[in-house]
């Protein structure tokens, strides 16, 4: 039975991968800061049979990182799913909201998955996988700070993968492009959006099925190859 510890339990995605792992039987914990929705989250996947363990915590504070992995016991799956996006018109003018999506979306999970790191290193086995972004595959200027935070973690993970492969422990990339969750809710809809279910299909079969970087859905990887293309003199022009 596979010990599944869901980090931003509450995101559209992370209700979905763990109801997902419910219907396999795993033994989940979950971790959030809103008590409420982690309660009904958890009650929702109790319903569906699943073995669950809650944990209230605001993931941005470094502190309780030790004391949460350590409740959270031997894991075979750690689960990286929260994350916000900011207002790019703010983000863009003021350092410290720039600095908060920095410290939610890069500096909070890069401490976080260094202990867990640690742990599977240790126990020999295991997976991490944690959510970037296609937005960090190159900068543009409708959301420069999102972009930077999620090129940074997908960096990290690559290193964070190139280092625990000798120990036999996994590290996956998972890079949605738009999705339709509360995060993007303010945002206009067109026919690039993803469900968060198609998604979390994504995630745990790239879990499953051994695959090292994800794009989802997978026509991601071919739009970013062309955005990565374009000469920087032309990019600059682009409404992007």
């Amino acid at each position: 039975m596979r010990r599944v510890l869901v980090l931003g339990a509450t995101s559209a995605i992370a209700q979905q991968v763990a109801r997902l792992y419910a219907a396999r039987g795993a033994e989940l914990f979950l971790v959030a800061r809103n008590e409420e929705r982690l309660g009904a989250v958890a009650d929702d996947l109790r319903v569906r049979g699943a073995s669950v363990e809650t944990a209230v915590a605001d993931l941005d504070d470094a502190g309780r990182h030790e004391d949460l992995l350590a409740r959270a016991g031997p894991l075979d799956v750690v689960f990286l799913a929260y994350g916000v996006l900011g207002e790019a018109r703010e983000t863009g003018r003021s350092a410290g909201a720039a600095e908060a999506v920095l410290r939610t979306n890069l500096l909070g999970p890069v401490a976080l998955l260094t202990l867990a790191a640690q742990r599977l290193e240790a126990q020999g086995k295991g997976c991490i996988v944690a959510l970037s972004s296609v937005a960090g595959d190159r900068g543009r200027a409708s959301n420069p700070v999102y972009g930077a935070a999620k090129a940074g973690l997908t960096a990290f993970l690559s290193g964070l993968r190139n280092r625990l492969s000798r120990a036999g422990v996994r590290v996956v990339t998972v890079k949605p492009g738009f999705v339709d969750t509360p995060m993007t809710g303010h945002l206009p809809k067109n026919p690039l959006y993803a469900s968060p279910e198609r998604v979390a299909r994504d995630v745990v079969r790239a879990i499953e099925g051994g695959a090292d970087v994800v794009y989802t859905p997978w026509w991601w990887r071919l739009v970013m190859l062309a955005v990565r293309l374009v000469p920087e003199r032309l990019f600059k022009r682009l409404s992007l």
